[in-house]
């Protein structure tokens, strides 16, 4: 989740004709926020974001669960690549020079910068840094702590996914003590936010007694030197960790600041399961829990607590892309790599019983990678004009890739989007399963001696990885109808460590991935998608996709220079991605389930928002609601 900064000094022409005295390009857009595609919606010198409570009580502790799958961790950096990093660190530790705002698309305000100037030719942003801005050992931050961190992140100490995303960024230019430069390789209208959000910590931090430095990629539990607003209190390596507010935060007052972090103390404390943790949450032990599985939340959130009022659900409604879940195959692997086996393998998925019989008939099946969302193929709004066929701008682009690259562009992308296969009357699983059976055929694995196999005679067996037995239920399911065609499937789990672990290095055959909503999209597909990151150990794209075309469309979104442009790009890509069969759709849920207890209190949803970041960032407690009424 994103917030964001305060402003510009009211010195632009000064400092534009200082700039132009060095040779630099001209500057536009000089302000507070800048938006990827049209105007930002708050202008230079709001007080606050309309979806916070500028008025919200001040103190107290806010204690929380794991926030996802990890259990334990081992070190407190996030941003290299081995390892599980203690919850929280990111969001409450490190500052960036902008911050995005929940109720728009696409847009950024300066936050350790007060001013930010894109370059009249869009190939450089820059900006001023505020002077106050400092890190937690008081220490100012200045432009070279941002190049550092840039320069750092960009470098093989750091997690390879920074080398993807900020491919497009040349470099870091010092300008002077307080003002940095961004110049870019190419014309990307995403790339000022992205920079923008580029997280900034101290030189020093891994600085030892003696005055040597411990190489990034070897800190583990040395606490960082941030400039977010809390501090390491103490901890439990793998177990809990406090943090304390920051006493010398410089950015409390900052219009971008208010309303956020309103706790003097957050605590995490980990859970060796789902089930231990919300036993923990009924006896009292944590003050909010996200609920992700329909049975919990239709059958467990119950008991003398929610009877009595002490504890509260609570169905919290978003506007938030959908995405992309559903179980991904390895394409690494020679056995995922016919298209007709991938796509035979959707339709052993039953989601029609899966809904009905596990999830208390609670979700909706994904039909996009951009569900729920305008840049979908999918978009309702869209589909009515013209039957789900694709629009003269996706042709635009669909038409040339297809005669450049005719493999990589099925020819189905030219009509409606096909439906994830379903088991409601008319259709069958029975059906279903037949067509399975024929594209199996096709792709030269048929059922004899008790097995579906090859003409070598070789089995058709894979693995599914999953980091824990969350998923159990449903892949039983799923392995069943798998067996019915003579597929072996054999279902492996293991601890969060170890799966990331595996998930790092890829190996696995088939696992369950989850890509983040985003209501903008831009370079965060090359890392997803794109046929560089697929040779690249630790990147999202865990599939392992090479393809021309997905990274000409990706390059499409990337340089999008309007919305129509972006949903154009995005539609394409999405024809490509589902009718190449890369996954096995699951489904969503266009509300955050969450429970808390009754004096937890919290402003009006944004549009688009993480329930975990925004309990994080927006709540606060209020000793009233625990008084008797």
């Amino acid at each position: 989740m994103l917030e964001l900064r305060p402003l510009i000094h009211g010195l632009v022409r000064l400092l534009c004709s200082f700039l132009l005295g060095l040779g630099l390009a001209p500057l536009v857009l000089a302000g507070q926020g800048i938006a990827q595609y049209g105007k930002p919606k708050y202008a230079d010198g709001f007080t606050h974001f309309d979806y916070v409570n500028p008025q919200a009580i001040r103190g107290g502790t806010l204690t929380l669960p794991n926030p996802d799958r990890r259990t334990s961790f081992d070190k407190f950096n996030p941003y290299t690549l081995r390892g599980v990093t203690a919850p929280g660190i990111g969001a409450l530790m490190f500052e960036s020079l902008t911050v995005g705002s929940a109720d728009e698309v696409a847009s950024a305000y300066g936050l350790i910068a007060e001013d930010i100037q894109v370059g009249k030719d869009k190939l450089s942003v820059t900006f001023r840094i505020r002077p106050e801005a400092q890190f937690s050992d008081g220490s100012p931050i200045t432009a070279e702590d941002v190049k550092y961190s840039f320069d750092t992140l960009m470098s093989k100490l750091a997690n390879p996914q920074f080398r993807t995303i900020y491919a497009d960024v040349k470099q870091a230019v010092v300008v002077s003590e307080r003002v940095i430069r961004f110049d870019f390789k190419d014309r990307n209208s995403e790339l000022p936010i992205m920079v923008g959000g580029i997280p900034i910590f101290s030189k020093n931090w891994g600085k030892k007694a003696d005055g040597t430095i411990t190489p990034f990629d070897k800190i583990s539990f040395e606490k960082p030197i941030g400039s977010g607003p809390y501090l390491i209190e103490s901890f439990q390596a793998g177990k809990s960790v406090i943090y304390k507010r920051n006493p010398h935060y410089w950015a409390d007052k900052l219009n971008v600041r208010v309303g956020f972090f309103n706790f003097d103390r957050i605590v995490y404390k980990l859970y060796s399961d789902d089930a231990v943790r919300l036993e923990a949450f009924k006896a009292g032990e944590f003050d909010a829990l996200v609920e992700y599985r329909a049975k919990n939340w239709a059958k467990s959130y119950v008991g003398p607590r929610f009877r009595d009022g002490t504890l509260l659900k609570k169905d919290f409604l978003n506007h938030n892309g959908a995405g992309m879940q559903a179980f991904a195959m390895n394409l690494r692997r020679p056995i995922f790599q016919d298209e007709r086996v991938r796509k035979a393998l959707g339709y052993a998925l039953d989601f029609e019983w899966l809904n009905r019989q596990l999830f208390f008939n609670q979700y909706s099946r994904i039909n996009s990678y951009f569900t729920n969302s305008d840049l979908s193929a999918n978009d309702e709004k869209e589909s009515k004009k013209n039957d789900g066929s694709p629009t003269e701008a996706e042709l635009k682009l669909l038409k040339p890739l297809k005669e450049r690259y005719p493999q990589w562009v099925p020819s189905a992308v030219f009509g409606p989007m096909p439906p994830a296969p379903n088991t409601s009357p008319p259709h069958s699983l029975r059906a279903n399963l037949k067509m399975a059976r024929d594209l199996l055929a096709e792709a030269g694995w048929t059922y004899r001696n008790g097995a579906l196999r090859n003409a070598k005679g070789e089995i058709f067996e894979f693995e599914i990885a999953e980091d824990g037995p969350f998923f159990l239920r449903v892949l039983s399911s799923y392995v069943r109808n798998l067996e019915k065609l003579g597929i072996k499937v054999n279902i492996r789990t293991s601890d969060f460590a170890l799966h990331q672990k595996r998930m790092d290095e890829y190996d696995f055959d088939m696992t369950t991935i989850r890509f983040p909503d985003s209501q903008s999209p831009g370079n965060e597909l090359y890392d997803r998608f794109g046929s560089q990151a697929a040779l690249e150990k630790g990147s999202d794209n865990v599939i392992g996709i090479r393809s021309p075309v997905v990274d000409a469309l990706v390059d499409a979104i990337v340089k999008a220079e309007t919305r129509d442009q972006l949903q154009a790009a995005c539609r394409a890509l999405d024809r490509v991605l589902w009718n190449s069969y890369y996954v096995v759709p699951h489904w969503y849920n266009p509300t955050h389930r969450i429970a808390y207890r009754k004096e937890m209190a919290y402003p009006n949803p944004p549009l688009y928002f993480s329930a975990e970041s925004w309990i994080l960032s927006m709540w606060w407690r209020d000793v009233k609601n625990t008084e008797p009424k």
